[in-house]
């Protein structure tokens, strides 16, 4: 039997190539891959899956994220897996890579701030209106920049109650300021992911960490260290960067990359550092429940960390004037100010 040709009007025949292709645009979907250095239960890693769900949600599932079972590389090497588009989207620590990032080190300092979310907005809207610190993160989309909250001293060895305490035992720091803020207090340091604590403290190659309170349950430490002490504003800081590929950014449809807008800046700092200070409340709380036997520093210990690292502040300023940060000391200022005002 012969085929009957069929006669369509210009009109149907549009009308049936949009019916042909509406299935593949409906599949059309971004896809973000997100990877993370940190546990899935870790603070870092909830809010990054939280960003990712908010995204979906926002565009109506027009993009989402592929979340990795795990990192795409170790901590150190995570700004450029990102950079050269190992994963999509990832967080790390600036200080993990001495020497590379200067004007961030502002969030590291002493004594800045008890809250990460009103630290996290300050740096966040400090980066915002300072290029020099953008320049220091070419190669990324930068989301946010973040820190954890106030940083404390762990031991498995004794009780530190004054700055000659921390002398004569072995510690675990993170980079950046934390680093020179131990070899100013006389500490021997040594530079190591967080990752890696519970190995070197439970072998006993290291003594003790510097770590947030949240720290000892997310990395499970609480049943190596056997003292902590606390500081008014934290002893030290970590900045941290949220960060995206930035072909990936740049070749996102606009509705997409409106979204990523919105959930990032300051909303984004500002859910990494509520999420940590929450995370910080509860490991004070396991710590205490673990028989880890905590103290706070006293007026005179803090003099004594405010003394030694004065100069620091200095090297710093000198450093990021020759990065192109314009008077870094009244940048410094004003953002103790405004952490001041959101605490």
């Amino acid at each position: 039997m012969r085929a009957v040709p069929l006669s369509l009007s210009p009109s149907a025949l549009l009308g049936l190539m949009a019916l042909a292709l509406a299935p593949v645009q409906a599949q059309a979907q971004v896809v973000l891959t997100a990877s993370s250095w940190v546990p899935p239960s870790h603070a870092l890693s909830e809010v990054q899956k939280d960003w990712c769900a908010q995204l979906e949600k926002k565009t109506a599932g027009q993009a989402k994220c592929n979340i990795l079972p795990r990192g795409v590389a170790a901590p150190p090497a995570t700004f450029d897996a990102i950079r050269n588009g190992l994963a999509d989207v990832s967080f790390t620590v600036h200080g993990y890579t001495p020497g590379r990032f200067v004007t961030t080190q502002i969030a590291e300092f002493p004594f800045l701030g008890d809250s990460a979310e009103a630290v996290s907005v300050a740096f966040q809207r400090t980066l915002a209106k300072t290029p020099a610190m953008l320049d220091e993160h070419k190669g990324v989309k930068v989301l946010a920049v973040f820190t954890h909250g106030p940083g404390a001293v762990f031991n498995t060895k004794r009780a530190v109650t004054r700055a000659e305490d921390l002398t004569g035992l072995k510690w675990r720091v993170g980079g950046g300021v934390v680093n020179e803020i131990g070899k100013a207090l006389g500490m021997n340091v040594t530079l190591k992911p967080s990752t890696e604590n519970y190995e070197l403290l439970s072998s006993g190659v290291l003594d003790g960490t510097l770590f947030p309170a949240e720290s000892v349950e997310a990395f499970k430490i609480d049943k190596v260290v056997r003292y902590g002490t606390t500081f008014p504003g934290g002893l030290y800081n970590t900045s941290f960067v949220f960060m995206m590929n930035p072909a990936k950014y740049d070749g996102l449809p606009a509705d997409v990359k409106k979204a990523v807008d919105e959930l990032s800046g300051e909303a984004a700092a500002r859910a990494f550092g509520r999420a940590w200070d929450k995370a910080d409340r509860r490991g004070l709380a396991f710590m205490q429940a673990s028989g880890v036997q905590l103290s706070k520093a006293d007026a005179a210990f803090v003099k004594v960390v405010t003394d030694k690292t004065a100069p620091l502040i200095d090297a710093w300023a000198k450093a990021s004037e020759a990065k192109g940060l314009k008077d870094p000391k009244k940048v410094l200022a004003n953002f103790r100010v405004d952490i001041a005002k959101l605490q």
